[in-house]
């Protein structure tokens, strides 16, 4: 009797045992469960986010209140974005969570911006590149941000809580020049590399500006700053000028913007004056090719340095008063050849205007009396 008591005790607690490990087992994957609910839940809201704020980087005028560690924490929440990509693209269940989540918070965007396209899945995998576009084709955005992305200065970054983005726009031009030096199937370019890409984001910078603000003054604004940004630098901003005119990557939509970037130009006489010393003679023939207006103020600028010769008997030659550009008359010359040649309709039209010249300075026909005189004898050898 007693061992069968003992048998069934010991079968009882077997049972008891056995039915806690279960209980335990249960309840252990229903918080697992609950627990992997609430960490997507947490991924959802958070990709949501995200992506309301890809809209309102692009689409709004709350840019205009962003500072450095703003703009950080904004890149460091699109790189989680492409994180999520790299971790679920090939999770089934997670990918259409996600885009569901995304499906729904376009709607939801597209009814508040009108314009709005929306974030698709496959959109996650290059967020940084979407979140940057977005900034530097809203007009709000502020010209204190524009320098924080295109400064080129090292930075300490040993007490960031985010990983810092000054010179991000450098680093991609940097990377997009190489990209055009190595590539076998690209043409060399008349400006570097590194000027062509910046002129082409000028373009884009300036054709988003113009296409969100009917007043030219936010567009000039936005050149005066750029220029500002270059000070010391102004040869290599006279071939970002030259790469942008020259930019053909999308003709109809930039033709406006080359025309106000044109019309800018004339009225910053320094800078336009610069160019025609500082570029090379075959880049300002390719400018005055395909710009009348360029043409015309080029060819206004070379009369302007006549003008302002002045005979030196000592060198026996014309030599310009101004020290600032230094222009000898035999390069005045070649200037005036080169864009007669590029322009032959050009010819008569300016030899009229520069003999009407020498006739107003007496008509000498003697050397060293009229600069006109003597450019229309140099151009007619």
């Amino acid at each position: 009797m007693r061992g069968s008591k003992r048998g069934t005790h010991c079968c009882w607690t077997t049972e008891n045992q056995d039915k806690r490990q279960r209980q335990w087992l249960s309840t252990a994957q229903r918080l697992n469960c609950e627990r992997r609910e609430r960490h997507m839940e947490a991924v959802l809201k958070n990709l949501a986010s995200t992506a309301e704020l890809l809209a309102a980087a692009a689409q709004t005028g709350v840019v205009e209140h962003w500072d450095k560690q703003t703009l950080s924490r904004a890149f460091h929440w699109a790189r989680y974005c492409e994180h999520l990509f790299s971790r679920f693209h090939n999770n089934s269940p997670v990918r259409r969570a996600m885009e569901k989540q995304l499906q729904l918070t376009n709607q939801s965007l597209q009814a508040a911006l009108p314009g709005y396209s929306g974030v698709s899945f496959s959109d996650l995998s290059r967020c940084q590149h979407q979140l940057l576009v977005g900034l530097l084709n809203n007009p709000n955005l502020p010209t204190s941000v524009m320098k924080i992305l295109f400064d080129s200065s090292p930075v300490d970054t040993k007490h960031s809580k985010y990983q810092d983005v000054t010179g991000l726009c450098s680093h991609i031009i940097q990377c997009r020049s190489v990209c055009k030096v190595l590539s076998p199937l690209t043409d060399s370019s008349a400006v570097g590399a590194d000027a062509e890409v910046q002129g082409v984001m000028l373009m884009e910078r300036l054709g988003a500006v113009m296409s969100q603000d009917s007043e030219a003054c936010r567009a000039e604004h936005f050149l005066d700053s750029v220029l500002q940004g270059c000070e010391g630098e102004a040869k290599h901003f006279c071939l970002v000028i030259a790469a942008a005119l020259l930019t053909m990557e999308n003709a109809a939509a930039e033709t406006a913007s080359q025309d106000f970037l044109l019309d800018w130009l004339q009225k910053k006489h320094s800078v336009l004056e610069h160019m025609c010393s500082a570029l090379p003679t075959a880049l300002l023939m390719d400018l005055a090719k395909e710009h009348v207006k360029f043409r015309v103020a080029y060819c206004d600028i070379l009369k302007n340095w006549a003008s302002d010769m002045e005979y030196s008997i000592n060198d026996g030659e014309w030599v310009q008063a101004s020290t600032n550009p230094t222009v000898s008359f035999q390069k005045l010359t070649e200037h005036f050849l080169a864009l007669f040649e590029t322009c032959p309709s050009l010819r008569d039209d300016v030899e009229k205007e520069l003999n009407a010249l020498k006739i107003s300075d007496g008509d000498f026909d003697v050397r060293g009396l009229s600069v006109w005189g003597d450019l229309l004898s140099a151009l007619n050898k």
